[in-house]
């Protein structure tokens, strides 16, 4: 199947969780926030959220700064 993330198009096998397109991306668990298709899901959700085929997936990191 076919997500995008960030604007970019990535191809997935099998279902998966938010947890595994973080993880597959490499990206930490601590300071990004995930949102699939408009929404966000909480970081406590993010292992039972299954991302469908089609899913559009927005991943930001946290910034310090003032």
């Amino acid at each position: 199947m076919t997500i995008t993330v960030n604007g970019e198009p990535l191809g997935i096998e099998g279902e998966v969780s938010v947890a595994d397109v973080v993880t597959r991306l490499g990206l930490p668990d601590r300071g990004i926030a995930v949102a699939v298709d408009g929404s966000v899901v909480p970081r406590g959700l993010w292992g039972g959220h299954t991302v469908t085929s089609g899913a559009v997936v927005e991943i930001v990191t946290a910034v310090q700064g003032g």
